[in-house]
This record gives structure tokens, C-alpha cells and sequence, in this order.
């Protein structure tokens, strides 16, 4: 519900701006002679330029990691409902890239109307009022049509123009920038992704000097008082002429001031903040202290930092100046708070990866050098604040929870009096036997802390296997009436398949009538779909019984 009223308030900025200056361009007197030569074209490119400069103003700071792990863990106002809406900043960026591509092609066609009207008026010969207009002041610089010369071109006024070569510069910024954050681009050549996406410098520079040179103009104030243009523009032909008796003067206009960078000032003074705040803290010295090899081509790295301190769920950005300097890749924290050391897991899933973890293997004297930026705030950080946790990892999504089950293993050896979570359900889904490798020890111990700790049913966890063969499966069946797991050698078995999630949600709800769960997820889309379904679903309409929310990773 607050994530609904949020962009509702969002898309009702977006639709009083434009109305709004819609009608300002589209009704003002001051506007009346330029309407005259563009029509409508004037309020459709000004109302557009409005949202333009309005969501330009919000694209950077979802994307403000700082900012936002600020008001996730300091801000007291920031309760869950709020800190919720945090956790959907990069769909709140997309939605605002989005609507900066409408405006931009609404600004566009606009502006293609309007240089065709310009165009027609400085070439009309008929005496009209617009061929008028656009012979007025030519030599003083009170000009109401940009366009001087009968033999202007679309491609001339495209590429010798401020307005025209700005527009074509920020329109190729932009169909860049969109064009290469298409999941395919993104999951695939993350490097074309990151380097095409900080040409954001070039499309704010474009953005600031675009409407500097006024070539849409508006009547002064000055004129005004001396020329009404519903009184005078029906007697056009008489303006200036001192025999006429309606006394009109001929209309003087000056250009429109320039507005982008009062808009995108502070939001780029922020951004240029955070970005000295996260190259300060990627040159603090990094040691790695262990590597690890895990079965599936993933690599484990811990490593110590001078002041580094982290919450359970969050996660760090790396870079590898022998790989790339400057490329920098997030990646979940796979430690906990308690331990002195922090450290994350690495699965071959790119180039980048790919030679990260080639660069470790290598039996080479000297370590490759990491850089670490971060930590910062994602919703796993709230697992304790709810009574009922269900946590959901998918393959290597399993990270953040990883750090979560470590933490409660830290707990429960200290007899946390102030930990607020009763119980977790664990669930993990792996594609291949080997995956279970990565975190099998880390269950092994928590089984062990808990019944020693006298709280065997505060973690129940479950492993799913979705890559198998019924010979596996037969195996399996063979060795049912044993301790452990053939698969794993844990004590839970591991079930074949994929969760039945409805009956997983009916199961806590039985079992946790009057409770708030929180159920989170790190995997992919679809299964993210099926689990908000289920917290709708299991949800009670009365609000003192069981309630489900779902939180799911986004960085």
C-alpha cells in the first residue's frame, strides 16, 4: 500500500507539472504572438521540458547508496513501512528513466513542429501576422523567430545551434543508457551496462546548457504594458504608426530563462558528495586475510578493513585494479557482524567474475589488490526486527542469508537476551548437488549450537534439489531410514523438486496464528512473483492475526 502511494504522488508531480505548464504556455498573454507561430507545439514542449527537468532532478538520487543506508539505519522516522519503499530504489530509477524517455520524445516531436512553423512563418510572403512576427527585430536582438534565413535547415539548426546540438548530444546519451540496461545487456556484458550508464555526465551537461540560448521566446514584460496582443493583433498592419488610433507599438521579446540547473543543482552536489565519499573509502587499505575454493566455481574472499563496520544482509561493492579500475561489482555479505573479518562469495556469472576468481587461483606470490566500497543497507537487514522469519535464497542468492544464519549462531552462543526472533524458517533451492557445499558446515554447526542450546525448533531449514536424476532420487529412497542426508550428510533431508509454497504459507500460518513474518527473498523475478502472491494469500484480513510481508533483494 505505501509503495502504491508513493508512486501514485510521484505520477501526480508528474501530471500536475504538465498540466500546469501546459496551460501557463498554452493561455498566458505573454505567450499569445508565439503561439500564433507554433500553436499547441509550444505548450507540448514546455509542459515536457517541466517533467524533464523534474525527473531528471529524481534519477540520481535512488542510486544514492549512502543516502539511502542513512535513512535505512539512522533516520528515527524511518520505520518499516518506510524503510519498505527503500528497497525498491532501483525500480523507482527505472520508472523515472522511463518517464525522462517519454518526455524526451514528446520534447522532441514538439520541437520538430515548431521549427517547421518557424520555418513556414520566415518564408511566408502573404503579409500575414506570423510572416510579421517574423521579420520583427531581426538586428536587435528582441526577435520573436529564431530562424532568420529563408534557406535554414532542419540538419543546419540540428548541429550549429546551442538547442540543437545539446538536444542531439542528450538524445544519444539517453537511447544509450536505455538501450544497454536491458536485462539481457545488464546479466551479460555488465561492463558495456556500466561504462554506457556514466554517460549520465554528459546527459546533466547537456541538460544545463540546452536552453541557455532562449530560442523560444516569450513577449516582456516591458512590451506588455504598451502592447495588449488581444487588443493589437488584430491591427498588425498599423503597429507603430503614429496615425493609427489604436496606438499599438511593435511587440518586443525576450527569451526564456534558463531552468535545468536549478532543478539538478542539489541532486548533482549530492551525487558528486557520494561519489568523493565512496572513492575516500575504496582507497582505505583492504587485506585479504583467507580464500576459499567452493564447489561450483564460486570463491570466497575474506578480508579485514580499518573501520568496517557492517549490519547482517548488507552488502559491498568490489573492484580489482589489476582486472578493470574502474569497474566495480556488488556483492553480498556472506559474514556476520560478530566476526572480525568480513567476508563474500564469488560465482563465476561474467568476465569480471570470471578473472576474479582465475587472478585467486593462480599460484601466484602476490594477491591481487582488492577495493571495497560499502557496506550498504538492503532488506535483509530487518530480519530480526520481525517475531517470524522466512528467509528464501535461490542458488547463490543464499549470501545474505548466510550472513543472517551466522549471526544467529553468534547469538545463540551469547544467549542474546534482546533478539526478537522467535523463529526462521530456512529455504534453499539449488540446481546441483555441489551448490549445498558453500554453506553445508555453516548449517552443520547452527544444528549443533541449537540443540546444545536447548533451542532445537528456533531454525527449521529446508534444502530443495532441482537439478537431480531418478538414480539420485532411488539413492536417496535407498537411504531414507538414516541419520543424515545422503546428499548433504546434514540431518534435514533434502527434498527433490521445487516448494509447494502454498502449503509452506499455510504451515506458518497454522503454526503462527497472531504473528508478523517477514518473508525474504534473494533470487530470481518469477519466484519473487509467486512469493508476494503467497503473503496476499496467507495474509489474514483481520489485522491482530498472522501477517506476511515481503521483502526481497534489489542492488
Amino acid at each position: 500500500m505505501g509503495l502504491f502511494v508513493a508512486w501514485a504522488v510521484w505520477l501526480g508531480l508528474n501530471i500536475f507539472l504538465f498540466v500546469t505548464f501546459f496551460l501557463t504556455f498554452d493561455r498566458d498573454e505573454k505567450y499569445y504572438y508565439t503561439r500564433q507561430l507554433l500553436w499547441s507545439a509550444l505548450a507540448w514542449a514546455r509542459a515536457s521540458a517541466k517533467c524533464l527537468n523534474f525527473n531528471s532532478l529524481l534519477i540520481l538520487l535512488p542510486v544514492c547508496r549512502n543516502l539511502l543506508s542513512f535513512l535505512r539505519g539512522t533516520c528515527s522516522c524511518c520505520r518499516r513501512t518506510m524503510r519498505k519503499q527503500l528497497d525498491h530504489n532501483l525500480t523507482f530509477h527505472k520508472l523515472v528513466a522511463y518517464m525522462i524517455v517519454l518526455h524526451t520524445a514528446i520534447h522532441i516531436i514538439a520541437h520538430l513542429c515548431n521549427f517547421e512553423w518557424y520555418n513556414d512563418a520566415q518564408q511566408a510572403t502573404d503579409n500575414s501576422l506570423s510572416s510579421v512576427l517574423s521579420e520583427l527585430h531581426q538586428d536587435d536582438g528582441l526577435w520573436l523567430n529564431p530562424i532568420h534565413s529563408n534557406t535554414t535547415t532542419p540538419l543546419h539548426v540540428a548541429f550549429t545551434t546551442i538547442p540543437g546540438l545539446t538536444g542531439v548530444i542528450i538524445t544519444l546519451a539517453l537511447i544509450l543508457m536505455v538501450t544497454s540496461s536491458v536485462k539481457f545487456i545488464r546479466r551479460n556484458y555488465f561492463e558495456v551496462f556500466w561504462y554506457t550508464h556514466h554517460l549520465f555526465i554528459i546527459y546533466f551537461a547537456g541538460l544545463v546548457i540546452h536552453g541557455i540560448a532562449g530560442a523560444v521566446r516569450g513577449q516582456t514584460a516591458d512590451s506588455l504594458k504598451e502592447h495588449n496582443p488581444k487588443e493589437c493583433a488584430p491591427f498588425y498592419t498599423e503597429w507603430d504608426q503614429e496615425s493609427s488610433p489604436h496606438h499599438c507599438k511593435e511587440p518586443e521579446f525576450g527569451s526564456i530563462p534558463a531552468e535545468s540547473w536549478k532543478w539538478v543543482l542539489a541532486p548533482l552536489i549530492l551525487y558528486a558528495f557520494e561519489r568523493v565519499l565512496r572513492f575516500w573509502r575504496s582507497c582505505q587499505e583492504v587485506a585479504v586475510t583467507k580464500v576459499v575454493k567452493h564447489p561450483s566455481k564460486v570463491l570466497e574472499l575474506q578480508m579485514r578493513m580499518k573501520g568496517f563496520s557492517m549490519e547482517v544482509g548488507q552488502y559491498v561493492f568490489l573492484n580489482c585494479p589489476s582486472i578493470s579500475r574502474w569497474e566495480w561489482h556488488p556483492f553480498t555479505l556472506t559474514s556476520a557482524p560478530e566476526e572480525e573479518d568480513f567476508s563474500v562469495h564469488v560465482r563465476a556469472a561474467g568476465d569480471w567474475t570470471e578473472s576474479l576468481i582465475d587472478a585467486f587461483e593462480q599460484q601466484t606470490p602476490k594477491i591481487p589488490r582488492i577495493k571495497v566500497d560499502g557496506p550498504f543497507g538492503t532488506a535483509s537487514e530487518d530480519v530480526f526486527q520481525y517475531e517470524v522469519a522466512m528467509l528464501v535464497g535461490a542458488g547463490i542468492g543464499v549470501t545474505p542469508f548466510a550472513s543472517v544464519l551466522k549471526s544467529i549462531w553468534y547469538k545463540l552462543q551469547h544467549a542474546d537476551q534482546k533478539l526478537k526472533t522467535k523463529k526462521i524458517y530456512f529455504y534453499w533451492i539449488c540446481r546441483e548437488t555441489g551448490s549445498f557445499g558453500w554453506f553445508k558446515n555453516l548449517l552443520a554447526s547452527l544444528e549443533q549450537e541449537m540443540e546444545s542450546s536447548g533451542r532445537a525448533g528456533f531454525l527449521s531449514y529446508h534444502l530443495f534439489l532441482t537439478g537431480w536424476s531418478s538414480s539420485m532420487v532411488g539413492h536417496a529412497a535407498l537411504n531414507v531410514d538414516k541419520a543424515t542426508d545422503v546428499v548433504t550428510g546434514l540431518r534435514q533431508k533434502t527434498s527433490f523438486g521445487r516448494p509447494m509454497w502454498s502449503n509452506e504459507f499455510s504451515a506458518v500460518a497454522a503454526a503462527h496464528p497472531k504473528s508478523v513474518v517477514g518473508v525474504f527473498l534473494c533470487g530470481p523475478g518469477p519466484l519473487a512473483k509467486s512469493l508476494q502472491r503467497c503473503c496476499h494469500q496467507h495474509s489474514s484480513l483481520d489485522p491482530r492475526k498472522v501477517q506476511f510481508y515481503f521483502n526481497k533483494e534489489n542492488f
